[in-house]
């Protein structure tokens, strides 16, 4: 269940007690997150921009993305790569011995703690998956063309 905040503000151009209400749930489904980032006048790019513009400015944007995380990820996997090899040596030779039932103890302990947190996260994780498919569905072209750039630069 969700919980619904309710203002009630006293309405000044009226003579008796009547009260405005102000739902924050209604307000925040009507005000995208971009609108209270960005401002009023930030709408979809499609407004703005020509469809040849988009696509470029997508794909720019995506090639700089899948080329970074190309990079990134080829350095991530060359640390995680060689700090396990070398814990391998170590522990062969006799420098480092390793409590394998401890280790399978907190694995399992960070199991059930990883299980409680994604359940609690659920309802944040639909709406934010929400509010990405409707930004992609309003900036579909620059969407499609970051998409492209994005593979383009993972390729590179």
């Amino acid at each position: 269940t969700f919980l619904k905040i309710v203002f009630a503000f006293p309405d000044h151009d009226s003579d008796d007690d009547s009260y405005e209400v102000l739902d924050l749930t209604e307000y925040a489904r009507r005000h995208h997150w971009w609108n209270r980032l960005f401002g009023r006048n930030s709408g979809p790019i499609v407004e703005k921009y020509s469809v040849a513009t988009q696509i470029v400015m997508g794909g720019v944007t995506g090639w700089c993305a899948g080329f970074l995380f190309q990079k990134v990820g080829k350095l991530a996997a060359t640390a995680v790569g060689g700090g396990f090899l070398l814990l391998q040596i170590a522990s062969h030779s006799g420098y480092v011995q390793v409590d394998w039932k401890r280790v399978e103890k907190d694995v399992n302990k960070a199991k059930k703690q990883l299980k409680k947190r994604a359940n609690k996260a659920a309802p944040e994780i639909n709406t934010l998956i929400e509010e990405s498919t409707e930004f992609i569905k309003q900036n579909i072209v620059v969407s499609s063309g970051f998409v492209g750039g994005f593979l383009l630069g993972l390729a590179s």
